[in-house]
Parts: C-alpha cells; structure tokens; sequence
C-alpha cells in the first residue's frame, strides 16, 4: 500500500491526493471544528466516489458530534485515539507510537483490516 498524507481541509494539494486513491483515512478531533472540517472532507471523497473511513484522534476530548454524525450517516469509525501525552512527547522527538504504545499495534491491524473491506 501507499500513503499520502495530505494536509487538513480541501484545499487543491488535499483534492490532488486523493485523486486517483482506492481509500481515504479522514482524521479527525471531537470538536464542532473537527466537525465541519470532517463534513467538508467527506464530501469531497463523496463527490470523487472513493470510499472513506474516518479516525478520530484525542478521542476522549471535545464531544460527541462525530460519533453521532458518522453513526447518523452509517460512516465507519476506522479507530479512535485517546490524547496522550506520552505519544505527543515521543512524536515530537519523532518516535512512532507503536514504539512507546506497542498495544496500539493491534488497534492499527484492526482498522487496516476495516479499510481493505471497505475497499472490496
């Protein structure tokens, strides 16, 4: 598989990514923010007919919006991601998390295993 990290939004660089992509990884925070920016996301992949997931990131922070709205438009939560400031610290340094969570390795296999059934 390859990777494209794109930055936030839709602006061109992020529509330049996707196209032409067999999946998008939308990441998002639980914020009205978060949010709006997810809706905006959403349908650009929606307009371009790639099909998405969402992960949430700092997932126990902010509200309950995003679950609502991916459950309300039957979106795929790929994973969720607790704020923790030992992985912000490692990232910093740029350590991956799976080095200082190595638990997390089985939650990233769970949501790559999501995203290889929803590609078909």
């Amino acid at each position: 598989i390859t990777i494209i990290d794109a930055p936030p939004g839709t602006s061109c660089p992020v529509i330049t990514a996707l196209k032409g992509s067999d999946f998008a990884v939308l990441v998002t925070e639980p914020t009205p923010f978060g949010l709006n920016d997810l809706k905006l996301a959403i349908g650009a992949v929606r307009t371009l007919k790639i099909p998405y997931g969402i992960i949430i990131n700092r997932s126990d922070v902010g509200d309950d919006g995003v679950v609502t709205y991916a459950e309300e438009e039957s979106i795929p939560i790929l994973m969720e991601i607790a704020d923790d400031r030992k992985v912000a610290e490692a990232y910093s340094r740029g350590i991956m998390m799976v080095d200082v969570r190595p638990e997390m390795r089985g939650r990233f296999r769970i949501a790559y295993d999501k995203m290889v059934e929803l590609v078909g």
